[in-house]
């Protein structure tokens, strides 16, 4: 009889993030090596920041698949009113609760969950949300109809896209297309919402 495969964990930190702007710019985070984590780069993370300059203060936001937590971090050290990061790795979830105890006073949960899962519970909802699951898994297409179905969205939310570029993307009719770029084999976009008449 084959010997059934080891599932391959999270190891001890061997990476780090960074904060790019805010009040804890500069400041790193260590990030564990998980397969399929794969931290936004700092050029797409400025990017996507010069997009959300004038919404992201005061905002409450959600980092679906939170994994190094650099987008939800980075929203924190700008001002945003509150970041939820869903985790469903327990130690990628153990090292996000660290770093967010090392921010001070940053008003920051994080819920170590499935994602889909999380997606089913009672909602309410966020201004921002960051959606950047780990490639090759035909993630997104769900998570979008479980947002706009479920009411995690408010009336003109923003959600932001990572995506590997051959990822077919199906998303509910009243996003609108605000902003779209590519960085070689990534394609990210930003959407707005727009209420259903």
């Amino acid at each position: 009889m084959a010997k059934a495969k080891p599932v391959k964990k999270a190891t001890a930190a061997t990476g780090q993030i960074r904060l790019i702007g805010g009040q804890w710019r500069g400041r790193k985070l260590p990030v564990l090596n998980s397969e399929g984590l794969r931290p936004t780069t700092d050029r797409i993370k400025e990017t996507l920041f010069n997009w959300l300059m004038f919404d992201i203060r005061q905002s409450h936001c959600l980092d679906l698949f939170a994994g190094s937590g650099s987008l939800g971090f980075e929203a924190l050290s700008r001002g945003a009113a509150e970041v939820v990061l869903i985790e469903k790795d327990a130690s990628v979830a153990k090292q996000l609760v660290q770093n967010l105890a090392s921010l001070p006073a940053a008003p920051g949960q994080v819920i170590h969950k499935d994602a889909l899962a999380f997606l089913q519970t009672p909602a309410r909802a966020f201004d921002v949300v960051f959606l950047d699951p780990p490639f090759h898994q035909q993630l997104l297409p769900q998570a979008c109809q479980l947002l706009e179905a479920n009411g995690w969205l408010s009336e003109d939310a923003q959600i932001y896209i990572e995506r590997e570029q051959t990822s077919p993307l199906l998303l509910p009719l009243n996003w609108r297309l605000l902003k779209d770029k590519q960085a070689g084999q990534v394609s990210y976009q930003l959407y707005q919402r727009e209420a259903v008449q």
